[in-house]
C-alpha cells in the first residue's frame, strides 16, 4: 500500500475527480491503480471563496504496477510513502487459567475507564468496573431532571455515571496528543464497532453528539461483559486499601470490600469526596492548572458566515467552528475552549446549590446557537486558600476550594434553582447589568437570570479573569466577525475545564508511591476530552497488563 497526503481538490469537486487525481498524483495508468480509500479528509478554509479539501490516500496498486518502482521514483516526494501500520496489537494475553483472584478493579466508566476495561477485557484480564453513578438511560432521565425540573441527584448526572461527562458534549473524538502507535485509530475503530458512523474514521474532526454516544456505550458495555468483565453501577468507592505502600483493594461505600493488587483510578475530573479520600491515604498528588470562565453563544450563522463565507452551509463542512487565543495585557491568557457547533449550554454541576456550565451538541449540529467556554487559565498560586504568596507547594485540594466558590456565587447570582448568571457581550464590555435579552436567546436550561457579572468585589469570576475577558472579546472580533456582537451572551460559570490536581504517576503508570494504583484520564490529570481519554485507558491498561502478566 501507499500513502499520499496533501491530495488537495476544490471543495466542491465531483465525486469521478478524485480517482484522476490519485493517478495522476502517482504517475500510474489506470489499469494499475486496483483500489483506494480516503484515510483522512480536511479543509483548508484560509480563503473563503477558495476552500480546498485536503485528502490523505491509501492506495492498493496491481502487482505489475510494482510498488517499489512507484515509491522511487517518487523518494523525494514527502507526501508519497509507505502505509504506515496502524493496526492495533495487544502487549500480551491472559492464560486460560488466570486466577479470578487476580482480576484488576476499573473504578469509573468514562471514556477512559472503558477503554482501560475494553483493553483488558480483550486480553482476558476480567475486570471489575466500579461505577458510582448509573447506567446511562437511567442517568440520562437523572439529567434531564435537573435541566427540565431544577431537581438534581448528586450521584447521577452529567459529571457521574456511565459514559462520564463526555457522554453530554459535544462527542469530539479529536486530540492534539502525540501519538505515534496510532492509538487513536483503535479507539476510533472501537467506536464505529459500537454503532459510530463510519465517517469518523476519514473526516478531520470527528464527532458523534450525545443521543449516538449513549448507544455506542451501551453495546461498549456489553462487549466488555461478554468478554468477562464486569460492570458494577452506583457502587461507590469510599476507600483504598493500602498495605506498604502497595494497593490490596477498595471499599465501597456499602462496606463491601475488594481485592485487588491493581486498580486504575478513571475518577473523572469532579470526584471531589474520592480525591478527597485519596489525599487522605496519603496517595501523591499535585496541584496543577486548569481554567475558569463563562460559556458564550453566538447564533450559529454568524460563525459559519465568518469562518467560510460565501461557502456558508456546504454539507460538506458542516456547523463552523473556531479556535481563539488572545495575550492579555494583565498577562492571563484567555482561549476558546470546547466549541460546540450547533449546539446548547448545559447545567453541569454535581453538587447542590452550585451552578456549572458545559456545551454539549447533538451529531446533527442543527441548533441555532453555536457556543465555547471562554475561560482564562490559572495556576496553583492563584487559587491557593492559605493566603500565602511566597510560591510554596500548593495543598492539591485547594483547587477544588476555588472551584466551589465561584460554583456557588454563580448560583446566587442566578437567584437559586440552578438557573444560571447571565449577561449579554455588548453590556459586559461595557461594565453594566444586563435587564433583556437581544437577539441571541440562550440556551441553558433551568434558566437564565441576566445579572451583573462583574459586580465590584462580589463578581461572579476574579477581577483578574474579568478583566482579561473583557478585553479578549473585541479581540476576538478581529478574528470571528461578529464575535463580540452586543446581544451575545456569556452564561457562568465554566469551572471544570480540566482537573484541578493531578494523581502523579512514573513512567511505568503507577502511582508515584503506591504500587499497584493506576492513576488515569482526566481526573487524574492526565487527559482532556473524550479521545485522549481514550488513549490514556488503553496504555493504563497496558502498563497494567505487564506487570500483572509479568511481561517484561
Amino acid at each position: 500500500m501507499i500513502r499520499i497526503t496533501e491530495l488537495r481538490l476544490p471543495l466542491n469537486h465531483a465525486e469521478g475527480e478524485l480517482r484522476p487525481a490519485v493517478l495522476a498524483r502517482l504517475g500510474v495508468k489506470a489499469k494499475d491503480l486496483l483500489n483506494f480509500t480516503v484515510f483522512k479528509r480536511s479543509y483548508d478554509a484560509r480563503k473563503k471563496a477558495a476552500i480546498v479539501l485536503i485528502y490523505t490516500i491509501d492506495c492498493e496498486l496491481a502487482k505489475e504496477a510494482d510498488e517499489a518502482a512507484v515509491l522511487k521514483r517518487h523518494a523525494g516526494d514527502p507526501h508519497i510513502k509507505p502505509t504506515p501500520d496502524t493496526g492495533y496489537k495487544f502487549v500480551g494475553h491472559a492464560p486460560a487459567d488466570f486466577p479470578a483472584d487476580k482480576r484488576p478493579v476499573v473504578i469509573g466508566f468514562g471514556p477512559c475507564g472503558i477503554f482501560a476495561a475494553l483493553i483488558l477485557a480483550q486480553m482476558g484480564l476480567r475486570p471489575i468496573v466500579l461505577e458510582r453513578g448509573k447506567q446511562v438511560r437511567e442517568r440520562t432521565k437523572d439529567t434531564w431532571g435537573l435541566w427540565r425540573q431544577s431537581e438534581l441527584d448528586p450521584e447521577s448526572n452529567v459529571q457521574f455515571g456511565e459514559g462520564g461527562a463526555g457522554t453530554f458534549s459535544d462527542g469530539k473524538l479529536w486530540s492534539q496528543i502525540s501519538d505515534p502507535r496510532f492509538l487513536t485509530r483503535k479507539v476510533l475503530t472501537e467506536f464505529v464497532k459500537a454503532g459510530a458512523p463510519e465517517e469518523i474514521l476519514y473526516v478531520s474532526k470527528p464527532h458523534i453528539g450525545t443521543f449516538r454516544l449513549v448507544s455506542m456505550v451501551i453495546k461498549m458495555r456489553a462487549e466488555i461483559e461478554r468478554l468477562g468483565g464486569e460492570i458494577r453501577f452506583q457502587q461507590k468507592v469510599a476507600d483504598v486499601m493500602i498495605d506498604k505502600g502497595q494497593v490490596r483493594g477498595v471499599t465501597l461505600e456499602s462496606g463491601e470490600q475488594i481485592a485487588t493488587d491493581h486498580v486504575v483510578l478513571a475518577l473523572g475530573h469532579s470526584a471531589r469526596d474520592t480525591f478527597r479520600m485519596l489525599h487522605e491515604r496519603g496517595v501523591h498528588m499535585e496541584a496543577k492548572p486548569f481554567s475558569i470562565g463563562y460559556r458564550i453563544e453566538h447564533p450559529q450563522s454568524v460563525i459559519d458566515r465568518a469562518r467560510f463565507g460565501p461557502n456558508a452551509g456546504n454539507e460538506i463542512l458542516g456547523a463552523a467552528d473556531y479556535k481563539l487565543v488572545h495575550h492579555a495585557s494583565n498577562g492571563r491568557s484567555v482561549y476558546s475552549f470546547c466549541m460546540c457547533p450547533g449546539g446548547t449550554v448545559v447545567a453541569a454541576t454535581s453538587e447542590p446549590q452550585r451552578v456549572v456550565t458545559n456545551g454539549m451538541s447533538q451529531y446533527s449540529r442543527n441548533e441555532r446557537n453555536a457556543n465555547a467556554g471562554i475561560v482564562v487559565g490559572i495556576d496553583p498560586q492563584d487559587y491557593r486558600q492559605d493566603g500565602k504568596r511566597d510560591g510554596s507547594p500548593v495543598n492539591p485540594l485547594d483547587g477544588m476550594a476555588f472551584q466551589r466558590i465561584w460554583e456557588s456565587r454563580a448560583y446566587e447570582l442566578g437567584e437559586g434553582g440552578y438557573r444560571a448568571p447571565g449577561a449579554l457581550v455588548g453590556d459586559f464590555i461595557k461594565r453594566q447589568r444586563s435587564t433583556v435579552l437581544g437577539g441571541v436567546e440562550p440556551s441553558y436550561k433551568p434558566g437564565v437570570t441576566l445579572t451583573d457579572l462583574q459586580q465590584k468585589g462580589n463578581g461572579s469570576l476574579p477581577e483578574y479573569a474579568l478583566d482579561a475577558i473583557r478585553e479578549a472579546l473585541p479581540a476576538f472580533e478581529r478574528q470571528i466577525k461578529g464575535f463580540s456582537m452586543a446581544d451575545a451572551v456569556l452564561t457562568g460559570v465554566e469551572t471544570r475545564t480540566s482537573s484541578p490536581l493531578r494523581i502523579t504517576r512514573g513512567r511505568d503508570y503507577q502511582s508515584l508511591n503506591t504500587r499497584g494504583l493506576y492513576p488515569a484520564g482526566e481526573g487524574a490529570g492526565y487527559a482532556g476530552g473524550i479521545m485522549s481519554a481514550g488513549v490514556d485507558g488503553i496504555e493504563v491498561a497496558e502498563a497494567l497488563a505487564k506487570d500483572l502478566l509479568k511481561l517484561g
